[in-house]
C-alpha cells in the first residue's frame, strides 16, 4: 500500500491511462487519504468520475480541486464543460470565462466558450470567440468546425464549406480506392468515387451531388454507403455504380475520390445555387406495389418517425420522448404508419389512445422499402432523421420536428421551410425547448390537412 501521497498520484495516473479506472481511483482515494489537500489528485478524480458518467462525483471533485488550485485554468474548462453537457449554462459560464482569463493564449478555452454562446443563441459573442481561438491557433479543429457550423446555418458558405472540412482532423473515412482526392480538377472523361462519411441521414443529403458529377464531365460515378442504402441509391442520377460500406470493390482503375459532404464546396455552393431539384431518388415500382397492397387505399395517409439514432451526439433534444409524446394526433381522422427502426420501433405497437398505428417497422429491410411505403403516404411527419431527409428527396410532403437547442445548421434560422428540401415544412420548438407546443401545432395543422382530404377508411 501506498505511503506516498505522491506516488500513489502518479500510479493513479498511469493506471487510467492503461484503462484500470478501478485501480485509478484507489490510487487517488489513496493519495487524498494521505494528504487530504492534494489538488492534482482531486483533479484527476473529478476527470475519472466524468469519463465514468457520475457528473456529480465529478462535479463535487472539480469544484474541491479549485478550491485547491484556484489558478488552474484547466480544471475550470473540466467543469465547464461538464456542466454545459448537464445543460446548466447559467453555472457553466462563469466557469468558462474564468477559463479564459486565467489562460487567454488557450484556444480550447476560448472555443468553449464560443461554443457554450452559441448555444444560447448569443452568435455573434460565440462566433468572436471562435475566431480569437483561431487568432491562437489557426488549425485549432474543433474551433474550425465549430464555426463552420454557424457559417452554415446562417448561410455563409462560402467559409463554412472550408471550415466544415476541419472533421477530418478528429475523425477518419476509410479510404476504399487507391487514387488521388478530388480537389476540383477536370472530370472530363475520369472516374470518381463518392464516399459516405457521416450518417444516413447526411449520405443522403449530400448524394445529390453526384448527378452534378456527371454534368462536370465524369464518365463513371460510384457511390460507397451503408449496406441499407443500396438498393434505395440504383435509383441516384448519374451514378453508374453503388458498392456497401465493407463489400468488395474494385481496388484500382479510378482517377478520383471524394467524400460527400466536400461536394458542396468544391462545387461552389451558395443560397441561389442550391441543388434541389427533386425527387433526386425514387422508390423502386415492384415495391411500391408490393407496400400499396399492405396499407389503406383511401383516406389521408401519415408516417411517423419519432426517433432517431440514440448514439448521435444530440439525439436527446432531436428525439420524441417516445411515441405518446404524438397523442394529440390522435384526435384527427387519419391514417398513420410507423416509419420507425431500431430505438423507437417497438413503441409503435402501444400507439396513444384513440391512434391507429400500423407497426410495419420489423417488415422494413432497408431504405428502398421505406421509399415504397413513402410512395403510398399523403405525408412523413419525422423528427430530424434520415427518415425526413428521404422524403425530402423523394418530394414528399414532410413536417420536419425540429429542437430550438443545437439544431442542426442545415435548417438555417427561424426559417419554416427547406432550400434543401422544397417540400418540407418545418415545425420548431420554442425558446428554451418543449415538444408540447410543436405537437400541438402539428395536430392542428394535421386536422386542417384532413379536412380537405377524403374521410379515412378503416384498415
Amino acid at each position: 500500500m501506498h505511503t506516498d501521497p505522491q506516488q500513489a498520484y502518479l500510479d493513479g495516473n498511469h493506471r487510467m491511462a492503461d484503462g484500470d479506472d478501478a485501480g485509478a481511483e484507489a490510487c487517488y482515494l489513496r493519495a487524498l487519504a494521505l494528504e487530504p489537500l492534494h489538488g492534482p489528485a482531486r483533479a484527476n478524480l473529478g476527470y475519472l468520475k466524468e469519463r465514468q458518467g457520475a457528473l456529480a462525483e465529478a462535479e463535487f471533485h472539480y469544484l474541491q480541486a479549485i478550491a485547491l488550485m484556484p489558478d488552474h485554468a484547466q480544471l475550470y474548462q473540466n467543469l465547464g464543460v461538464l456542466l454545459w453537457r448537464e445543460k446548466r449554462f447559467a453555472d457553466a459560464e462563469p466557469a468558462m470565462r474564468a477559463a479564459v482569463e486565467l489562460a487567454p493564449e488557450s484556444a480550447s478555452a476560448w472555443s468553449q466558450l464560443g461554443m457554450l454562446l452559441v448555444c444560447t443563441h448569443r452568435e455573434a459573442d460565440g462566433e468572436a470567440c471562435y475566431r480569437e481561438a483561431l487568432a491562437l491557433d489557426p488549425q485549432h479543429a474543433r474551433a474550425r468546425f465549430n464555426l463552420s457550423y454557424l457559417l452554415l446555418r446562417q448561410a455563409r458558405f462560402a467559409e463554412g464549406w472550408r471550415m466544415l472540412d476541419a472533421r477530418w482532423d478528429f475523425d477518419q473515412v476509410p479510404q476504399a480506392v487507391d487514387c488521388p482526392l478530388w480537389e476540383g480538377q477536370s472530370l472530363d472523361g475520369r472516374s470518381v468515387v463518392v464516399m459516405q462519411e457521416a450518417g444516413n441521414g447526411d449520405t443522403i443529403h449530400f448524394f445529390r451531388y453526384a448527378a452534378l458529377l456527371k454534368e462536370r464531365g465524369a464518365a463513371r460515378v460510384a457511390v460507397v454507403c451503408h449496406p441499407s442504402l443500396v438498393r434505395l441509391f440504383v435509383t441516384l442520377p448519374g451514378v453508374d455504380e453503388v458498392y456497401a460500406l465493407g463489400a468488395p470493390m474494385p481496388a484500382e482503375g479510378w482517377d478520383f475520390w471524394t467524400r460527400a459532404m466536400r461536394l458542396p464546396g468544391l462545387f461552389g455552393t451558395q443560397m441561389d445555387g442550391i441543388p434541389a431539384a427533386v425527387p433526386y431518388l425514387s422508390a423502386r415500382p415492384e415495391l411500391v406495389r408490393q407496400w400499396g397492397g399492405r396499407l389503406p387505399q383511401r383516406g389521408l395517409r401519415v408516417g411517423l418517425a419519432w426517433k432517431g439514432n440514440p448514439n448521435f451526439e444530440n439525439d436527446a433534444d432531436r428525439s420524441l420522448p417516445s411515441v405518446m409524446t404524438l397523442a394529440p394526433l390522435a384526435t384527427v381522422p387519419a391514417h398513420f404508419v410507423s416509419l420507425q427502426k431500431g430505438a423507437g420501433e417497438e413503441e409503435a405497437l402501444q400507439p396513444p389512445a384513440g391512434m391507429s398505428l400500423h407497426a410495419i417497422g420489423p417488415l422494413l429491410g432497408d431504405f428502398a422499402d421505406t421509399a415504397a411505403v413513402m410512395a403510398n403516404l399523403d405525408l412523413v411527419i419525422s423528427v430530424d432523421t434520415a427518415v425526413a431527409h428521404l422524403a425530402g428527396a423523394l418530394g414528399k410532403p414532410c413536417w420536419l420536428l425540429l429542437p430550438d437547442y443545437r439544431c442542426d445548421w442545415r435548417w438555417m434560422t427561424e426559417r419554416d421551410d427547406s432550400p434543401w428540401y422544397p417540400s418540407m415544412r418545418l415545425f420548431r420548438q420554442r425558446p428554451g425547448g418543449g415538444w408540447a407546443p410543436v405537437i400541438t401545432e402539428v395536430a392542428a395543422a394535421l386536422a386542417q390537412l384532413a379536412s380537405s382530404s377524403p374521410p379515412a377508411q378503416a384498415w
